[in-house]
């Protein structure tokens, strides 16, 4: 079982910068992917950014050349960088762990932007 823990949420003006973070406990594998997924009001949740172990990363496409997504080394914690954030940003974000079938999320954190 792998539990995650987000932190980093908050409200902040269009323009501005956020920093989410995620760390990882439990029976941890290094061969994971970890990523950023989240669900606005009334929407499906979606992906935001992954990262596989190797290191290779997916954006959503509304997101590319904003959001960047990083790891540590060990792999058990992932952040997303947020920048030149959006009002529709605004959502709840979900951080995802998977590895062989296994997949956890976290709690969420919101985010909020107001124009």
């Amino acid at each position: 079982q792998v539990q995650l823990v987000e932190s980093g949420g908050g409200l902040v003006q269009a323009g501005r910068s956020l920093r989410l973070s995620c760390a990882a406990a439990g029976i941890v594998s290094s061969l994971n992917s970890m990523g950023w997924y989240r669900q606005a009001p009334g929407k499906q949740r979606e992906l935001v950014a992954t990262m596989t172990s190797m290191g290779r990363t997916s954006y959503a496409d509304s997101v590319k050349g904003r959001f960047f997504i990083s790891r540590g080394a060990d792999k058990k914690t992932i952040d997303l960088q947020m920048n030149n954030l959006k009002p529709e940003d605004t959502a709840v974000y979900y951080c995802r762990y998977s590895n062989s079938g296994v997949i956890s999320w976290g709690q969420g954190t919101q985010v909020t932007v107001s124009s």
